[in-house]
């Protein structure tokens, strides 16, 4: 499956910005999906994953209650609304997928990559 993350941009602290990750490929609802972040200077990061329905959820408690994920099986899309954005959430975020039923946090877990889309908070 190819990912393809959009959405990021330059945003004020307390904005909000939503990325979107397009995949290819008929057996997308079989995918776990994740999204992870990588600051400057810094390891990537987990951040969100969501289950092959939707109905399960993880979060980074960095980002719990601010971020939210969800997909459209039936557009093969998976989606990150980020609201009250702080500088700290700066990063390049990759959407992941992951073959295995299970949402996992680990970066280890995932088998496909998408390139990353930058996101900037900052006044």
């Amino acid at each position: 499956v190819q990912l393809q993350a959009s959405g990021g941009g330059l945003v004020q602290p307390g904005g909000s910005l939503r990325l979107s990750c397009a995949a290819s490929g008929r057996t997308f609802s079989r995918y776990v999906m994740g999204w992870f972040r990588q600051a400057p200077g810094k390891e990537r990061e987990f951040v969100a994953a969501i289950s092959w329905s939707g109905g399960i959820t993880y979060y980074a408690d960095s980002v719990k209650g601010r971020f939210t994920t969800s997909r459209d099986n039936a557009k093969n899309t998976v989606d990150l609304q980020m609201n009250s954005l702080k500088p700290e959430d700066t990063a390049v975020y990759y959407c992941a997928a992951r073959r295995m039923s299970g949402v996992s946090r680990s970066e280890d877990e995932y088998d496909y990559w998408g390139q990353g889309t930058q996101v900037t908070v900052s006044s």
